[in-house]
């Protein structure tokens, strides 16, 4: 995982909206709602610009939960972590993305494929919360768009 970057934005990210409900199992003619306009995504999806940091994750450790390799995750840190939350956590100086798992006598970073193992935070490590996953953009589309 690379080193973060802060988000700079200094305008709004305006992208067409198109807000109707999909339905992802049968297609529905009747739309209860729809509102054709444009939606501002630094309102939608940051609460802190100045604690807001996008990451590119790289490995296959959290795809049981829908994070793959190659994503975007944005990370809140002026978030307290809790028991559960997806984290990005910096331990003896690497960065890695876990749930964490907080017990009374130890700090668990649990992947979320079962290849892997838990990471059990040894007492003498080092480890920092960085920050609180709040959202994941996965890319569905092979096209490279950047």
């Amino acid at each position: 995982m690379r080193h973060p970057v802060p988000l700079t934005i200094d305008h709004p990210v305006w992208v067409s909206a198109v807000l109707v409900r999909v339905p992802a199992g049968f297609p529905s003619p009747a739309q209860d709602s729809f509102d054709d306009g444009r939606i501002d995504l630094n309102e939608v999806l940051i609460r802190d610009v100045t604690s807001t940091y996008l990451f590119r994750v790289t490995g296959d450790s959290m795809e049981g939960i829908g994070i793959y390799s190659g994503d975007e995750v944005l990370v809140d840190r002026s978030l307290t972590p809790r028991d559960g939350d997806v984290v990005v956590a910096v331990l003896d100086g690497d960065f890695t993305i876990k749930t964490l798992h907080l017990h009374p006598d130890r700090v668990v970073l649990h992947p979320e494929n079962p290849a892997y193992p838990d990471v059990d935070v040894p007492s003498l490590s080092e480890l920092v919360i960085w920050g609180v996953v709040i959202y994941a953009i996965r890319h569905v589309n092979q096209r490279k768009y950047r």
